[in-house]
């Protein structure tokens, strides 16, 4: 039953994922409650191991099917395995505990300016050059990356918002480059659970494939529809990460 119960999670984690981010929010609580005596990094590992296939299947879609600004893209996913290896770092140094209560209220602001700006990323159009691009998408890169080694929930949707508003992507061609710097980070972090041997690798197959059937279900369901369905889809996302953030912050423990 435990099997079946995280496959199921897995595809819709890999469905709402590969269109916006914020898979975790539906796997990794699947996993809590039904291995609820598992080690957490256990859980995170396979977690990370089974959106590394999904967000990868994601990436290889969008690239045949939409424009990527490589020389900007590339550079960028370095630098966000480098931050994700520095954050994991620091996260055995330092207590998450201000970014846990801090997240929500950044996660509105998000919310609130998106809401705001009706047509912001509703059309693809760049605002920067080549060369400020690359420099603008390394340092996300790198600081959401390190973000996202250090505490992780709302990594997807934070290089999304950070494209759309600081690069003038629309959100279906930053959805689509988002991919890829998050499939970067969550390698890196995969690396650190793999190294420790927090990993179970008789789950991980199982939900791995059930994460890319979901995810090229949704990278589909993206392209067809375009800007304005990722977008609303980008809100419904970040609301529920706001929701379960603040729950986590405020009121569990």
């Amino acid at each position: 039953m435990e099997f079946i119960a995280v496959t199921v999670a897995s595809f819709l984690a890999g469905f709402v994922d590969s269109i916006v981010g914020g898979g975790g929010l539906i796997l990794v609580p699947a996993m809590f409650a039904m291995f609820p005596n598992a080690h957490p990094a256990t859980l995170f590992g396979v977690n990370k191991s089974a959106s590394m296939w999904g967000t990868a299947a994601a990436a290889w879609q969008y690239a045949h099917r939409v424009t990527m600004p490589w020389r900007s893209l590339l550079p960028a996913l370095v630098l966000a395995v480098v931050g994700s290896f520095l954050g994991a770092w620091a996260v055995t140094q330092v207590s998450p505990d201000g970014f846990r209560k801090a997240l929500p209220f950044v996660l509105m602001a998000v919310f609130i300016y998106t809401l705001a700006k009706k047509d912001m990323g509703r059309e693809h159009a760049p605002t920067l050059t080549p060369n400020q691009e690359r420099w603008v998408m390394g340092l996300m890169g790198f600081v959401i990356g390190g973000y996202d080694g250090f505490f992780g929930p709302g990594t997807g949707s934070f290089f999304i918002f950070a494209m759309v508003r600081f690069l003038g992507f629309d959100f279906l061609h930053a959805s689509a480059s988002a991919k890829l710097l998050n499939l970067g980070s969550n390698m890196a972090a995969l690396v650190l659970f793999i190294s420790t041997g927090h990993i179970w690798w008789h789950l991980v197959v199982f939900i791995a494939v059930a994460n890319v059937a979901g995810s090229l279900i949704g990278t589909r369901l993206a392209l067809r529809h375009g800007a304005g369905f990722v977008r609303v889809a980008f809100m419904i996302v970040v609301a529920a990460l706001i929701t379960k953030t603040a729950w986590d912050a405020y009121m569990v423990g």
